[in-house]
């Protein structure tokens, strides 16, 4: 089938002339300089974090994990960069808005500057839709077969893909490994599913993923027929002829919405590679960076004081003696979502360890490495348990959920903290990707969805929809698909045109789309099986 989907692809679609413009020798001299560089400054920047912190930096088995496991890492995002942004530079390519160098250019910046300015909360929604026995084993051999099982099949599955030039969602094949991943784990321990918590967090993506092409399909014809009604100008809805440029205000709107579009990938996309790194980093170097060690004593000595507030509150609503594993009561909430009556006293027993550690050590500085992983451990289940419980129907009096809230806000701080070099690493490696690989993808965007050639107010309603979806999504923290939110926007424009939609590629393109969350679902958990036995 997939032979069958790459032929109908070369048959139908004629490369455009643009198209087959390349890089020279300076080009791609430039290019291998930037990636040289780029590299240089991630490995200085992990070392020097490592060195500050205490670790050991010595040549071993764990460094070449480590380095592996990064380099991996960049490379989902490098080819995250040609796959997904490919389409937000088709549709000023093929209005001749822009030349293919400085729309792939002028898309890999922003690209950049997209992940240097994201929130971070989508890089932690992602990572919270792992099994949490496995987040909080992750420096085990168990949590690396997992980070290597993730990675694989998403760089497995895109790299298809794009090879056949089907625009598929970056987004769905990471869930769906994640998914693969945790059905996998819960068959090797004797049962089979997905815990409560993890269901839940699925659920939200899941809708976020299922709606926003139907946005981006339904909000681009709106658009569309919304200018037919208000700008009469008919230079707006002709196709480009030759390499014409089109008229000012619609080049400027074009380029616009194609910045906007790249810039709302890097700040939504890119997180998914800064949480994905983030996991790396504390399996390999919890020292380092499974605690913000940065933070200054008055912050540790505040985190303290909220921690012992909560406690506080919560034993006066629950002063029953606590089970013997409160850890284990929490991580069994977690699963089941049931509050059960140990709940409770459990969470107390644990902010009263976690408040001992803070007042003996002082500061997150100060805390030894035999005991940094558990206190990690600690702050991530009080304040995944505080998150849970904020939606269900158990009652806290105002003082209550006011210290719980402080707890959470402060737990999180000291465990879900982005050192700047990660974010600047993922930027590279998003721009980077972008200057490579685009012309597959937007071939198919530009010349396989619709009959007619693209016109100037289909490409920029299409892009505008796009920009303002995955920004709303990220400023939410819902990881969505730049490809499906903008294909779908560009098949909305064609339809609402009348230009009609070339079938065989919207078949395959759907065909791609639901073969990507099984397709990912089964990489992973084969290769979490395989990897965690060679491990």
């Amino acid at each position: 089938m997939l032979a069958t989907m790459r032929a109908a692809r070369l048959t139908q679609f004629p490369i455009s002339p643009v198209l087959r413009e390349k890089a020279g020798p300076k080009g791609r001299a430039v290019f291998f300089l930037l990636l040289g560089a780029s590299l240089l400054y991630v490995f200085a920047s992990l070392f020097a974090d490592m060195f500050a912190s205490g670790s050991e930096i010595r040549l071993g088995l764990p460094l070449v994990v480590l380095s592996v496991a990064l380099l991996i890492a960049l490379g989902f995002e490098f080819i995250n960069g040609f796959h997904d942004t490919a389409n937000a530079v088709a549709t000023v390519i093929y209005t001749n808005a822009l030349k293919p160098r400085i729309a792939v250019g002028l898309s890999g910046f922003f690209n950049f500057l997209g992940v240097l300015l994201s929130s971070g909360a989508v890089a932690f929604a992602i990572v919270a839709l792992l099994p949490l026995d496995l987040l909080l084993q992750v420096d085990s051999k168990t949590g690396l077969a997992m980070i290597f099982a993730l990675l694989i099949a998403a760089i497995l599955w895109n790299l298809g893909t794009w090879w056949l030039g089907l625009p598929v969602s970056s987004s769905h094949t990471l869930i769906g490994s994640i998914i693969g991943i945790s059905l996998a784990h819960s068959a090797m321990n004797g049962h089979f599913g997905i815990s409560g918590a993890s269901w839940a967090q699925l659920v939200k993506v899941g809708y976020a993923l299922f709606l926003s092409p139907l946005v981006g399909f339904a909000g681009a014809a709106l658009l569309l027929l919304a200018l037919r009604l208000t700008i009469r100008n008919r230079a707006l809805y002709r196709a480009p002829e030759g390499r014409t440029p089109p008229p000012w205000w619609i080049r400027g709107l074009l380029i616009l919405t194609c910045t906007g579009v790249s810039f709302a990938h890097g700040s939504n996309d890119g997180q998914k590679g800064i949480g994905l790194i983030m996991l790396i980093l504390i399996a390999t170097a919890p020292l380092a960076f499974a605690l913000d060690r940065s933070q200054p004593v008055e912050q540790t000595r505040h985190l303290l004081a909220v921690v012992r507030d909560a406690e506080q509150q919560l034993r006066r609503l629950a002063p029953q003696a606590p089970p013997e594993n409160p850890e284990r009561a929490l991580r069994d909430y977690q699963r089941s979502e049931v509050v059960a009556p140990e709940l409770l006293p459990a969470l107390v027993a644990q902010l009263h360890s976690i408040g001992k550690r803070l007042e003996e050590h002082g500061s997150l500085a100060e805390v030894p490495a035999k005991e940094i992983q558990a206190l990690h451990n600690e702050l991530f289940v009080s304040v995944e348990t505080i998150r849970l419980l904020d939606h269900t129907e158990q009652q806290f009096d105002v003082h209550a959920w006011s210290a719980m809230q402080a707890l959470r806000d402060q737990g999180e701080t000291a465990i879900r903290f982005i050192p700047l070099w990660v974010k600047v690493s993922v930027a590279l490696a998003l721009g980077l990707g972008t200057l490579v690989g685009w012309r597959r993808i937007v071939t198919t965007v530009g010349e396989g969805i619709g009959k007619q050639p693209m016109n100037y107010a289909q490409g920029a309603s299409a892009q505008m929809v796009a920009m303002l979806t995955i920004g709303a999504a990220d400023l939410y923290g819902l990881p969505v698909s730049t490809t499906q939110v903008l294909s779908s926007g560009v098949a909305g424009s064609m339809v609402a045109n009348g230009s009609g939609l070339q079938m065989a590629t919207i078949r395959n393109m759907l065909v791609a789309w639901v073969l990507t969350l099984p397709a990912a679902i089964g990489l992973a958990a084969g290769l979490f099986w395989v990897f965690s036995w060679v491990l």
